[in-house]
């Protein structure tokens, strides 16, 4: 089983003011200059406050049941459904992965928002979000790197939660991920903390093929991220 970490520098994520305002709904050029500005500033602190790690687990022994559509992995059964078994089925290694943001930044945004400041405490929230999907992005370059060296590809990532895979799932998923490095923890709930983290699975091998664009593939209406390319 290979392992790999990473601490991320703010600066390697190449976060501007233009896309973290695609992702808040304004198309480039329509945002008011009020709200360009304070984006302008939070990201500045964000590059501050931020402890933005990822890691993954390469585990080469899965079993895939088609008729259940579930993975098996080091004795743990997950029910990933239709779609994620599909994208993931012609795998011949799962790597597991985690990514965070930090803790501080959804510690800003609770406490603008408590304090009344809901644009501030929204603005922070998108930013978490994009910097947790920005650490993800750089994690998976580094597995793509990885395995290219033995021929093989790595599919999209996919996340309990999405595509109809139960996000209570996330509960053996950490189980593979004990000790983490990210320092994740989950609630009864299965919620992360810190909340501005990703996990999920990417499948590795020689005939599986990574998606530019996947939202057609997913059920998730109200994600920041569907329809906008960043």
């Amino acid at each position: 089983m290979q392992n790999s970490a990473f601490q991320f520098k703010f600066a390697d994520l190449e976060l501007d003011v233009v896309q973290i305002e695609q992702l808040m709904g304004y198309k480039v050029g329509e945002s008011h200059e009020a709200i360009s500005e304070l984006t302008d500033k939070l990201l500045k602190e964000a590059g501050t406050i931020c402890n933005i790690k990822a890691e993954f687990r390469i585990f080469p022994l899965v079993s895939f049941v088609d008729p259940e559509k579930s993975i098996e992995i080091n004795g743990f059964i997950f029910n990933v459904k239709k779609i994620v078994y599909g994208q993931l089925k012609r795998a011949e290694s799962i790597a597991v992965f985690l990514c965070t943001a930090g803790p501080e930044i959804g510690i800003r945004s609770r406490t603008a928002m408590n304090d009344g400041d809901l644009l501030t405490g929204y603005i922070y929230d998108v930013i978490g979000s994009a910097i947790a999907e920005g650490a993800a992005d750089l994690m998976q370059g580094n597995l793509q790197e990885a395995v290219s060296a033995e021929s093989k590809k790595i599919t999209n990532r996919y996340s309990p939660g999405y595509c109809g895979w139960d996000v209570a799932e996330q509960h053996k998923l950490f189980q593979l991920m004990r000790d983490n490095y990210c320092g994740i923890k989950l609630n009864d709930s299965a919620l992360m903390n810190p909340e501005k983290s990703v996990s999920g699975f990417i499948g590795i091998g020689g005939h599986v093929r990574y998606n530019p664009y996947t939202c057609g593939l997913c059920d998730m209406k109200d994600c920041i991220y569907r329809n906008i390319k960043v």
